[in-house]
């Protein structure tokens, strides 16, 4: 695990959840250049849903396995936790 890579609330998930076989979490993942055919063939590979396109950051929900062999990988920039989305509140509701 290339923990230079990941941010500290992944990399905090990731020590509590670690030894969980089932454990999978949610990620965005951020690419240094937009990833070609092999790198894509890796992403859809560890589960990432439609690598292709002109596009740096991806979203998917991976277990500690393969977060460790993407975070290995020169292509990979930064891995960040996804965390929860909170609704906006209205204005003048």
């Amino acid at each position: 695990m290339d923990y230079s890579k990941l941010d500290a609330a992944l990399a905090g998930a990731l020590d509590a959840d670690l030894d969980a076989d089932d454990a999978s979490l949610t990620v965005f993942i951020h690419t240094h250049e937009t990833p070609g055919a092999g790198e894509s063939a890796r992403l859809k590979e560890l589960g990432v849903n439609d690598p292709a396109g002109m596009r740096r950051l991806f979203t998917a929900t991976l277990s500690p396995r393969a977060l460790a062999a993407l975070s290995g990988e020169v292509w990979i920039k930064y891995i960040e936790l996804s965390g929860t989305v909170q609704p906006r509140p209205r204005d003048g509701s």
